[in-house]
């Protein structure tokens, strides 16, 4: 494939699917990503805080013909960022717990991204080489990869593991594949991010969350509205419960304040 073909390729995509890594350490790593995208039709990668020059010479040597995403990467300061316009998030992790729950194998990830990304930016999110994501970072993913690996050594190599997952959703487009009747497009995860930051200070406020720690409750419902794949109408159907609870807290406080001034 010449330099120009690859460039016409790189205008072309398949498919919306951006591949974010974050803070990713290794420039060998970097530059077999990118020659694994380019493989499959992938041009969009998105770099998050990287710990290493991602144009290289051992990044470039590495990505051989697929230099080109690399030099076209976007490098971003932090996740929420990199993660700006997509409508959905599926964030890697290997280790499961109390807040990774409800993980899906990359053959079915694969069947539920495809249908969103041809007409909207999807994000494969993968974390570090030695920690992989933090459970910050996945509280801004809806749904949740692993790879079933032995338990002898379950941790994959970064660039493998991006193979295998990109692999499957290239996979599942040769196979015929629907959309949701009726279903309007999914919100941004700006938008959703914003909601849950609203919910957040509003559930407080009404001592449903512990202030002192309210994303523990917070993360329960970012898994149930990750699973039920919002939409704007239905965000702003939300965020208006939301200002009514403010709106109600904000009369209880004018109250108390009226008792205590009579008083």
């Amino acid at each position: 494939m010449t330099e120009s073909e690859i460039k016409e390729t790189e205008i072309k995509p398949k498919s919306k699917l951006a591949v974010v890594l974050v803070e990713s350490q290794g420039e060998l790593n970097l530059g077999s990503v990118a020659r694994a995208m380019l493989n499959f039709g992938f041009t969009d990668l998105r770099l998050v805080n990287p710990q290493v020059d991602h144009l290289s010479f051992d990044a470039r040597m590495m990505a051989v013909k697929a230099a080109v995403v690399l030099e076209n990467a976007q490098v971003f300061d932090n996740l929420e960022d990199a993660l700006a316009g997509c409508a959905l998030s599926f964030g890697t992790t290997r280790r499961v717990g109390r807040y990774r729950e409800g993980m899906l194998h990359p053959e079915t990830a694969a069947a539920q991204l495809l249908p969103v990304s041809y007409d909207e930016p999807v994000a494969l999110v993968f974390g570090r080489e030695d920690r992989g994501l933090f459970t910050s970072e996945l509280d801004l993913c809806q749904h949740f990869i692993t790879i079933p690996t032995d338990d002898n050594l379950p941790s994959m190599n970064l660039a493998q593991a991006v193979s295998l997952c990109i692999y499957e959703v290239s996979k599942a487009m040769k196979r015929p594949v629907g959309t949701a009747s009726g279903r309007q497009n999914f919100s941004s995860n700006e938008n959703l991010e914003s909601m849950y930051q609203h919910m957040r200070q509003s559930l407080v406020n009404i001592g449903y969350l512990d202030s002192q720690n309210p994303d523990h409750i917070l993360r329960s419902f970012r898994r149930i509205f990750g699973r039920a794949g919002l939409n704007d109408r239905e965000v702003k159907i939300l965020r208006g419960l939301f200002n009514q609870i403010d709106l109600y807290t904000g009369k209880k406080l004018t109250r108390k304040m009226m008792r205590q001034n009579d008083e």
